[in-house]
């Protein structure tokens, strides 16, 4: 690997460092993939409910069940993952 090539892409200092660098990253952008891939199958499912949920005379979103999911997200990752679930949430319902 050229020096000023794959450090300047880095960040890294050493070509080693680099090299420890662009695997991770392949790996991240890896797991980036199935994770847009599980939030497309959330947002399908999702659909499904609510199509279901307005098909017997519901409402399109049922506020108790995003307040767990909320909880959920919190519980798991912290304040950031009450912002994660917001977004999810609104992925798959669209904006109340």
């Amino acid at each position: 690997m050229s020096t000023a090539t794959g450090t300047d892409k880095t960040g890294a200092r050493t070509d080693e460092a680099a090299d420890v660098i662009t695997g991770a990253r392949e790996r991240i952008d890896a797991l980036d993939d199935r994770i847009i891939g599980l939030v497309q199958e959330r947002m399908a499912i999702s659909a499904v409910i609510q199509e279901a949920r307005i098909a017997s005379g519901g409402r399109r979103v049922n506020l108790s069940r995003e307040m767990d999911v909320l909880g959920h997200y919190r519980d798991a990752l912290g304040k950031p993952g009450t912002s994660l679930a917001m977004t999810l949430l609104e992925l798959c319902r669209g904006r109340v």
